[in-house]
């Protein structure tokens, strides 16, 4: 698996943007940078993009501590997204203009609804229920994974969202001692028994999705090794959901990826 083992020098082909997207996301994201190696140069080509936006939205809340100035910023995303979605010139941007270039506009709308679920991330409100928070995680991580999914092929929505709730919590449970340390209440019950029966959840609808492999195609099926290790991060906090507030989960990125993406058992 050749592209596995090539560094960011493989993407000189890109534009200047394509190849800032990819270097914005190994330095931020390198999980799903590793995976994105692990697809075809073409795919690449929507996942840096979609990725990079997806870093540009989640640090938007975190770069200010006005509301109104983070705000702002993802109004700034919601504007490109509209954008997209009318078929209007899209502002310059070394992330928006490749990203109006990969995208079509009912992605460009779904993309608009991962920017406001953010918008919990730039107040201290708790969640208002286990629905509020399981939509939070669906909004992002799964329409995330559902809009790399179905730019590279045949996939059933269903099953993408299964597991990018499976691998969304995972990495939010890595997340929270960084947010409790922002002053920010993550988890709807944050025992020791609640933290354990979220990641139960979270892994039983992964497996669920595991269960369905068939149900992606082999082209789609890239875009879902970016779960990384995360049936691991869930069975750790289950088993010792101490180590949430601790920070001591395994990490999401230790799997064996040129197996999986050989193999296609995402």
């Amino acid at each position: 698996m050749l592209a596995l083992l090539l560094p960011l020098r493989s993407v000189v082909a890109f534009d200047v943007d394509l190849t800032a997207c990819a270097q914005m996301v190994e330095r931020a994201d390198p999980l799903r940078f590793r995976t994105a190696m692990a697809a075809p140069v073409a795919a690449r080509r929507t996942l840096f993009p979609l990725y990079a936006f997806n870093i540009e939205v989640a640090r938007a809340p975190w770069v200010t501590q006005e509301p109104m100035i983070a705000e702002m910023r993802l109004q700034w995303w919601r504007d490109v997204c509209e954008e997209i979605e009318q078929g209007k010139p899209v502002r310059r941007h070394e992330v928006a203009t490749p990203l109006a270039a990969a995208i079509t506009p009912s992605d460009a709308a779904q993309l608009d609804t991962l920017i406001a679920a953010r918008r919990w991330d730039i107040y201290r409100d708790a969640f208002e229920d286990e629905a509020h928070f399981d939509r939070y995680i669906d909004q992002t991580a799964g329409t995330l994974m559902w809009l790399s999914a179905r730019s590279m092929g045949e996939a059933n929505e269903a099953v993408v969202r299964e597991a990018a709730y499976g691998s969304g919590v995972a990495a939010w449970l890595h997340a929270i001692p960084q947010l409790m340390a922002q002053g920010r209440v993550p988890l709807l019950d944050g025992t020791n028994a609640g933290v354990s029966a979220l990641a139960r959840k979270a892994l039983g609808r992964l497996k669920k999705a595991r269960q369905n492999r068939g149900a992606v195609s082999a082209e789609a099926r890239p875009a879902l090794l970016a779960i990384g290790a995360s049936a691991t991060v869930l069975d750790a906090a289950i088993r010792e959901p101490a180590r949430v507030a601790d920070g001591t989960l395994p990490s999401m990125d230790r799997f064996a990826l040129p197996w999986r993406a050989l193999s296609g058992r995402w």
